[in-house]
């Protein structure tokens, strides 16, 4: 039995965090066996890397470092997380995935997109989700909200161009992959998005 892999992505302070728990459960309480998890992390070696690339104190990561960090912890998630769930039938569902990679690495960082590719085919095999919830919102209004939440990570630090041009990214590969991409207005109420949600799982039958 094939599981089912939904991405949950987006800039800064969109909320895609806060929605995965009401996703697994409106998913469990449909039938499904649900999984979520997280990137980079999901592992004990992922979470050691995770802690690496956030840390506000690590200003001399270069953008090779950090690419090649970020797809350590994916690899390590796959075998050991993402690839055994889906093997039993699991809906898994992860915040981050690899589009982040282009956005943030790619699109943020001005990395070629080529190269991520590269690293893609090695380390995922194939691999890829069946559903991309992406977030999206207007940047400021994202770091305002995120500015709330905790203390500013490594990335939140960044100056705006690099958050809008993360967001360029995420629609740019939104609009060229509609099947899977469905776009989420994270401007709206907490009670909206949760509707929009709702009725792209019912499109696709998973609830």
């Amino acid at each position: 039995m094939k599981g089912f892999f939904i991405t949950l992505e987006g800039t800064e302070g969109a909320g895609k965090s806060t929605l995965m728990d009401f996703i697994g459960d409106l998913l469990s309480k449909s039938g499904k066996q649900v999984l979520l998890t997280r990137e980079p992390g999901g592992t004990k070696t992922g979470e050691k890397i995770r802690d690496i690339l956030l840390d506000s104190n690590n200003t001399g990561l270069t953008d090779d470092t950090e690419l090649l960090l970020m797809f350590a912890a994916r690899a390590q998630h796959i075998e050991e997380i993402i690839k055994p769930a889906l093997a039993l039938g699991k809906v898994v569902i992860c915040d981050r995935f690899t589009d982040a990679s282009y956005a943030y690495q790619g699109g943020g960082r001005g990395v070629d997109h080529t190269r991520i590719k590269q690293l893609e085919d090695w380390v995922q095999k194939g691999l890829q989700a069946d559903l991309t919830l992406l977030f999206d919102l207007d940047v400021e209004i994202g770091l305002r909200r995120a500015g709330k939440r905790s203390e500013a990570d490594r990335f939140e630090q960044e100056e705006i161009g690099f958050f809008q041009r993360i967001r360029s990214c995420y629609l740019e590969r939104a609009e060229n992959e509609p099947e899977r991409f469905k776009i989420i207005d994270a401007a709206k109420s907490f009670e909206e998005v949760k509707q929009q949600i709702t009725e792209i799982l019912q499109m696709k039958k998973l609830c």
